[in-house]
């Protein structure tokens, strides 16, 4: 793969990242830039060392992780979406917060697993991995740092509506991945 291939994959591997990031920024209302960065680093940490163990081990987890990746990621997005609606029926002071270390390593585990597949591809076209890594790595933190800010643009909207406007892309994320 040349240099431009590797950019297109991380732009593309990064569109879940950012998807998911921009439903986050929808909300969070305190400690924004943290929050932002946590889960930047989260969602980059995670496309970035993925492909690593794809490319690693592509021969014996490609065969395990490919028949179940989409209902893996379905499940993930599914529960955590619906998890977004409900509570924002409940009467309730506290903010949703979903930046704990578990949702973290879910959200990031759930955008990545392409990724983890993407790194078997990258072993059987001889691609460089540290570079790819790093690439994929590195627009997976900037695709959620600009969705988290832009999500976080429509603050204004009811705190209700934008807490199952999140819910909802994440469902429907659930839905694409196993659509596509």
């Amino acid at each position: 793969m040349s240099l431009i291939d590797i950019i297109l994959l991380a732009i593309a591997l990064g569109i879940d990242c950012l998807i998911v990031s921009f439903s986050q920024g929808l909300v969070f209302n305190k400690n924004r830039t943290v929050n932002s960065l946590k889960l930047a680093f989260s969602m980059g940490f995670f496309q970035g060392f993925m492909p690593c163990i794809g490319y690693t081990g592509a021969e014996y987890i490609y065969d395990f992780v490919a028949p179940f990746s989409k209902w893996i990621v379905f499940a993930i997005f599914f529960i955590l979406g619906l998890k977004f609606i409900l509570e924002a029926f409940e009467n309730r002071k506290k903010e949703i917060c979903c930046i704990g270390l578990k949702c973290l390593i879910s959200l990031g585990i759930a955008t990545s697993i392409d990724a983890l597949v993407s790194g078997a591809g990258l072993n059987f076209t001889s691609t460089p991995l540290i570079t790819s890594a790093l690439i994929i790595g590195i627009a997976s933190f900037i695709m959620s740092l600009c969705g988290f800010w832009f999500g976080n643009l429509f603050k204004k909207f009811p705190h209700k509506y934008l807490e199952i406007a999140g819910g909802i892309i994440l469902i429907f994320l659930a839905a694409k991945s196993i659509m596509f």
